[in-house]
């Protein structure tokens, strides 16, 4: 089966989320993923409790496809060790604060001298320059400098906190893997490759175009629990059901709010679908105590008979074994040499000529060290003496 980046080799030094994450989308789409890895812990994600044989479940994952490689870059033979790599690597990716691969002697302005086609790919929270280049963060605080925390939350309440990393993610991996493919691409028309600079920061701040839209055209600064998306109207928002489920709602047409006013038996509420205000309150207020009147399931059957957006709030079991999800395919089990069958949360995207595939799970610490090394020439003599000089 033939995938969009066969024949693309990446050399992955990022831990944790937002890198791992990136490489692992070009590896199930064909990319030759090496994770080069400290010799003494590797990625720490590996650590990450709870554990499937012996390694963290993320990390399992997020590191699925790909090949592990020990190597001490600490070290001036594990620089060179690097460097050889680079002469047959595409792309690079990274994730340590600004200046620290210039420090180690393999930043880019090195690597492209020895490989002017390697595409090399620093992904930070701030971004490679500007004041907060040099700040530690987390998802949480990109989410704060971003807005997003801002306008999270009921408007009674302190900020909310989303349940899953926005900006490690959408903001950082999703960002670098579309930059990695631009430059692929950019690359045969211009015959070298170039320098990639995400900030997650950045990242998160592109995600809140509507919010960002409004305001520009406004200057109204938007409130949390107030916004048309963000819990101000009883068209789209969350409401408990009576066995202490969620159900959600996400009426925002007039077609649909009225459908769900008629099968409530409230059409007096359908004219004042954007009445803010008291007018406002007073129908969620009404609609909340109907929806504490059946089971949240109940509601789902109900609703779903007519043209109406509304949607069980699930818990991950009940994701994973959704009909849906479960027909896209979107949980899989591949082999593990020692677990058996694990499972794993399949690639989202759908290509009909060059799908992306999960063949082998993720690689033990150091695992291919060997290998690449005897590929790039070492004699077993010498890896031996490496081995011993923790060089890798």
């Amino acid at each position: 089966m033939v995938r969009a980046l066969d024949g693309i080799k990446v050399l992955d030094l990022s831990r944790l989320l937002p890198g791992p994450y990136c490489s692992m989308m070009l590896a199930d789409l064909g990319a030759e993923v090496l994770k080069v890895e400290d010799p003494a812990l590797g990625d720490y994600a590996r650590q990450r409790e709870p554990q499937v044989a012996g390694v963290g479940g993320m990390f399992q994952i997020l590191n699925r496809n790909k090949k592990s490689l020990t190597l001490n870059l600490k070290h001036p033979e594990g620089v060179e060790i690097f460097y050889k790599l680079t002469k047959g690597a595409d792309v690079i990716l990274e994730g340590f604060r600004p200046g620290v691969m210039d420090r180690l002697g393999v930043g880019y302005e090195k690597i492209r001298q020895i490989n002017p086609r390697i595409i090399y790919c620093s992904l930070t929270g701030y971004g490679q320059d500007g004041p907060y280049k040099d700040l530690v963060g987390h998802d949480i605080n990109y989410l704060s400098y971003g807005g997003v925390l801002g306008i999270s939350g009921p408007n009674d309440g302190p900020p909310m906190s989303a349940g899953v990393q926005i900006a490690d993610i959408g903001g950082g991996g999703m960002m670098a893997v579309i930059g990695i493919l631009t430059a692929i691409i950019a690359r045969e028309k211009l015959g070298k490759g170039q320098f990639i600079d995400i900030s997650m920061l950045d990242g998160v701040i592109s995600w809140m175009a509507n919010h960002a839209g409004d305001y520009f055209a406004s200057g109204k600064v938007p409130k949390k629990g107030e916004g048309r998306l963000g819990g101000g109207l009883a068209c789209y928002t969350v409401y408990e059901t009576r066995d202490g489920k969620y159900i959600s709602i996400g009426a925002l047409e007039e077609k649909f709010w009225a459908n769900l006013c008629r099968i409530l038996g409230k059409e007096e509420f359908i004219a004042g679908q954007y009445d803010y205000g008291p007018k406002q309150e007073e129908i969620k207020a009404e609609l909340s105590k109907l929806f504490l009147t059946k089971e949240r399931d109940e509601w789902v059957r109900l609703l779903n008979q007519v043209d109406i957006c509304a949607s069980p709030v699930y818990n991950l079991d009940e994701v994973f074994n959704d009909p849906q999800v479960r027909y896209r395919n979107m949980v899989l089990e591949i082999e593990h040499p020692t677990a058996g069958k694990i499972r794993q949360i399949n690639n989202p995207l759908k290509l009909s000529e060059t799908p992306p595939a999960i063949k082998t799970p993720a690689p033990l610490l150091g695992e291919h060290t060997d290998q690449i090394l005897t590929e790039l020439g070492y004699s077993l003599e010498k890896i031996s003496r490496l081995q011993q000089q923790k060089v890798i």
